[in-house]
């Protein structure tokens, strides 16, 4: 298994910029923008009633064009996003935080770099390391923003990642629990799947 990465934390300004109304698939949500001071955005889809709460189920989602926009089926992000998106809205009290870090933070140019390495027989990891990049560039200080934004208490974290928990509980988030965000595979995801069990550390 590779060794966890050093976390990055640093201190971020988030403002709320614009929210609305979203009637989706899943149900009926409020969409808040927000605004970093470094210049990043991010985007929080709630169900329901937050604010002051405990235990609220929360996914934190990375931006996946591939999987999310195209529907690819080599990653089980589209798939995790829609779980997300599903858990709350029938729970009816939730949070799904969408992050612009594609690519695991390497961006969509790399991030097709690396499905070519892929395709030549790397798993995910050593594409990463070949072109240059921590196995993963994403951090979490944002989505520890947004929450506190929000003004949630504590969370049940949506998540099979035990470093996105560590990230966020090191940016001063009460995780109560990480209930997994466990998705079907498929043939073209299979080893990317046992990849991110086996080196990454996830509980899949």
């Amino acid at each position: 298994m590779t060794p966890p990465k050093t976390l990055r934390i640093a201190s971020v300004a988030v403002s709320e910029s614009a929210s609305a109304l979203l009637p989706a698939l899943s149900g009926d949500f409020k969409i808040f923008a927000f605004e970093m001071n470094d210049g990043r955005e991010a985007a929080a889809v709630v169900a329901g009633e937050v604010s002051g709460k405990e235990n609220v189920l929360v996914r934190v989602h990375s931006e996946c064009f591939t999987g999310d926009v195209m529907g690819s089926l080599r990653c089980d992000c589209r798939a995790q996003l829609e779980n997300g998106l599903k858990r709350i809205a029938e729970k009816g009290e939730g949070v799904v935080i969408y992050l612009r870090q594609e690519g695991r933070g390497i961006g969509l140019l790399n991030k097709i770099r690396a499905y070519t390495l892929q395709d030549k027989g790397l798993d995910t990891v050593d594409a990463n390391i070949e072109l240059g990049f921590d196995v993963d560039e994403r951090t979490y200080e944002v989505a520890a923003e947004i929450i506190n934004h929000l003004k949630v208490d504590s969370i049940e974290l949506m998540s099979n990642n035990p470093l996105k928990r560590s990230d966020l509980e090191s940016n001063g988030i009460n995780v109560k629990e990480s209930v997994g965000c466990i998705t079907d595979a498929n043939p073209h995801n299979q080893f990317y799947l046992d990849t991110k069990r086996k080196r990454c550390g996830h509980n899949l």
